[in-house]
Parts: C-alpha cells; structure tokens; sequence
C-alpha cells in the first residue's frame, strides 16, 4: 500500500457525497470513480477532483492503480464487485446490507477468505448520539444493562398531495424492494442492539405494510432474548403522520443502577441532571468520517475492523430472522 491509500468508489449515488467527504477527511485518495450511469460519475468526479471515471467495474478493475475499493452502489453489485476486489488483492468497503440473504453472504466471506481486508459500512453504530450512549454503557454510568429497547417513527412514507412520498422520491429502488423496514432501515438498529448488548436472538416478529402500493412492510414490532435473560425489543413505522420525514429514534436502556434515554438528539439518564444534546444535522457527516478513519487505521496498524464482514454476518443473521419470525419466505 503507498502512503497514502488510494481508493476507488463504485457507485456514485446520493449516499457517495458523504463517501467522498469522509475519504478526503482520512487522509485518503480517491483516483477512480464508477457507476452504470457515467454522468453520475462524472459530476462527483468534477465535485471532488477525481480524474478517472468508469461505467463498467470490470473495466476499473482491470485499469487498477488503488488499494481499497468502496462499494456505494445497490445490493446487488456488491457480492460482485467484492470479488473482483479480492481477486485482485484490492481491500473491500462495502455499503450495508452486504448482501440480499445470509447464504449469499456467507458464500462471499468464504469465497474471500483472508486475501484481503473486509469492512462492512455499517455506520450507525457510529453516529454522534449512539457514541455518547456507549460512551456512557463504557463508564458504567447505569451499571450492567438489563433491558433494552429501540424504536424508529417516520412519516417518509405517508402520502403527499401530487408527488410521490418522500421516501419514494428520494429512493425510488424502494418500490421494488420485497423487505423494506426491516431490511433497509431497521437493520441498523438491530447492528446498534448488536453493539450495545451483545448476542441476540428473535423470538418473535410482527410486520405490517400501512403504505400503499410498495410490496415491503413499513411497520415492525420485534422481540429478542439476550445473555443472563436480557430482554430487547425493536419497533419502527414509516407511515406515523407528525413524525420528520427522515425517521428519528428512541433509545432506553435500563441498567442495574440507572437508565439511560436517548430520544431523537438529547441523551439522558434518567432522574438526573446527565443530559447531553448532540447537533445531528449539523454533524451528519460525522459517522461517515469516523468509518473511512477507522478502516484507514485497521489497514496501517493491522487492528481488526469493528464491523468487519465477519461481525456483520450475525446482524444479517439477525435482520433475516425476523422475516423468518414473522413467517416471511428469506
């Protein structure tokens, strides 16, 4: 690897804007740019100052000249795009969820092996308001977690007058998706119980589509079991009228000593005067710088990733669960 890591981005849609910001942010490269839709690539080439633009992977692969490859373009490129990387020795960043189902996943990390490293973008773990709770779990400020619980509301997909909803015109591949909440949404949260509260494991799932004419459910209700008989529960609707059209969470996790509340962007503990009000707009940016650093520094110094394709597998094997809970053919 040269000094300075090169990288190559595939997919130049809405979410590669805070891709791109996050990679000059490390410290890193970007010398290559890809999407089926070269004029995709091509404006976020003329934003950021990258020379090289492609509308075929194969042909990126095959010019080279990177170390790391981030794969921001839809699930179904990224099984494919992971092994050109490998075959050529090129690490792998790749946009959650790695794959469409756990088999497929686990063919890709076996296919994969060793030859290269492999971090999963799962980037909510990292989020502002997320790290200050962790950051409070770490201290031992509510003692050993007991019981955990977190929700999603969002009105992204309750109806506007002549246009589609919001959600819809802003990811319109949504009205295709078969699983949607759970999958696309919701499987961050279920990465972030991961995080805070060890192995999980569903014991039961309700899912409800109160949308209209999309195939995928947008409502969720969830119930998991944890160690020493934790129990976790995880609730999401994207059709709650009053709600942000970008959904906004909840967060209650009650310790042995205390509980700590995290609603939208104020984290508390509760009955004290521990609060802390983090700018989520303002800091959008900031999971997505601190994923590119965190793989920049796993690739100098060798440190395992926090999300690597291995850790990520058991939040797919979570999220698929839940369909198969709710009596969803996976």
């Amino acid at each position: 690897m040269a000094d300075r890591l090169r990288v190559a981005l595939v997919g130049c849609g809405l979410i590669s804007l805070y891709h791109l910001r996050a990679w000059a942010n490390a410290g890193a490269e970007v010398v290559a740019l890809c999407d089926l839709d070269l004029a995709k690539a091509s404006v976020r080439a003329e934003e950021f100052d990258v020379a090289r633009v492609y509308a075929d992977p194969e042909a990126l692969f095959a010019a080279g000249g990177f170390d790391a490859v981030d794969i921001a373009a839809s699930v179904p490129a990224h099984a494919p795009v992971a092994r050109m990387a490998a075959d050529r020795g090129v690490h792998i960043m790749c946009q959650k969820p790695l794959t469409e189902t756990v088999a497929e996943a686990e063919a890709l990390i076996d296919d994969i092996g060793d030859r290269v490293r492999f971090m999963v973008h799962e980037n909510y773990r990292f989020r502002p308001h997320y790290m200050t709770v962790r950051r409070w779990l770490a201290e031992g400020r509510i003692g050993r977690l007991r019981h955990a619980q977190i929700s999603c509301r969002g009105s992204g997909l309750c109806p506007r007058d002549g246009t589609v909803p919001f959600l819809i015109e802003r990811q319109p591949y949504l009205t295709a998706f078969r699983r949607n909440l759970v999958f696309e949404t919701m499987i961050h949260h279920l990465d972030v119980l991961r995080c805070l509260c060890g192995p999980l494991s569903v014991v039961a799932a309700r899912l409800n589509r109160l949308a209209h004419g999309l195939p995928g459910e947008d409502t969720a209700a969830i119930l998991m079991t944890g160690q020493d008989g934790l129990i976790a529960t995880a609730d999401g609707c994207l059709v709650a009228p009053g709600y942000p059209q970008l959904h906004g969470d909840r967060l209650e996790l009650i310790g042995e000593t205390g509980t700590i509340l995290m609603e939208l962007n104020r984290v508390s503990i509760v009955g004290t005067d521990s609060t802390e009000e983090v700018d989520l707009l303002g800091r959008y940016q900031e999971c997505f710088d601190t994923v590119m650093a965190h793989f920049v520094r796993g690739l100098e110094d060798g440190a395992p990733f926090e999300t690597d394709s291995r850790d990520n597998l058991e939040t797919l094997r979570l999220m698929e669960s839940v369909y198969r809970a709710a009596g969803v053919e996976v």
